[in-house]
């Protein structure tokens, strides 16, 4: 049987809040095929969200093989559950800079501005020097267009209204024309990708993270020597993205 594929991370999100819904409404537990039944899911979907449902923690699995909420997922009704989220968040920044090997962040597009809201670097994976604040530099940055690819036109010529799009390196896309046309013939599914358009020397790619009408998004940087990693580390933040959405969304 060959390995059944993710959906897009917000179609994965919205049934992985339908499965935990149904188990909180069976406090003793529920069986893999009653979970089926409960939310019409397909078995390879089913199985698949389950196992990430698991390695989250939001979910465990009973000896007879029931499924019952899970230690994060309780831990987050309780008193300080903003400080817990965001140490959960941290604590998964933090495995997959280890496993890509390279600065990562989430972003989030708060009162009209672009915003780091975490990130984990270190020694072996440097974070982008902001050179220039990244609130006046979505049109460059990886980060900056995967938000503005989430506003709608108005949105975005509300942005580039206040925050013009200045050249900062010979890369840079200083036309809204040619800049929303970019980000409108990009495939949901594709990352946004910065190659040396933000600053020289260093390359970025981001992946949309919508929680309802939350926007933000997940990326990662490397320096230019490691150009040719970035469309693994892309897909590894593909593959990450439902779990840190599912979080958001909580």
């Amino acid at each position: 049987m060959s390995k059944p594929v993710p959906a897009v991370p917000f179609r994965s999100v919205q049934y992985a809040l339908r499965l935990l819904e149904t188990v909180c409404r069976h406090g003793d537990g529920i069986s893999e095929d009653g979970l089926a039944r409960s939310t019409r899911l397909p078995p390879a979907q089913l199985t698949h969200l389950l196992a990430m449902l698991r390695a989250e923690r939001y979910l465990r699995r009973l000896p007879d093989g029931d499924y019952v909420i899970g230690e994060a997922f309780t831990r987050l009704g309780t008193t300080g559950s903003r400080r817990v989220l965001r140490e959960q968040l941290q604590c998964k920044l933090v495995e997959l800079r280890d496993d890509i090997g390279a600065a990562v962040y989430i972003s989030r597009y708060e009162d009209g501005e672009v915003k780091i809201t975490q990130f984990a670097a270190g020694r072996h994976a440097p974070p982008v020097t902001e050179w220039v604040d990244f609130k006046a530099a979505a049109h460059a940055s990886a980060v900056g267009k995967a938000l503005l690819t989430q506003l709608d036109h108005d949105g975005r010529r509300d942005h580039l209204a206040r925050h013009k799009a200045v050249r900062l390196t010979s890369r840079t896309t200083t036309s809204e024309r040619a800049l929303f046309s970019q980000l409108d013939s990009r495939p949901p599914t594709v990352p946004v990708l910065d190659l040396q358009e933000y600053a020289v020397g260093t390359v970025c790619a981001a992946v949309p993270l919508t929680a309802g009408t939350s926007v933000g998004c997940l990326a990662v940087s490397m320096p230019l020597q490691h150009a040719h990693r970035l469309r693994g580390a892309a897909r590894k933040l593909g593959q990450q993205a439902a779990p840190l959405l599912l979080s958001l969304s909580l």
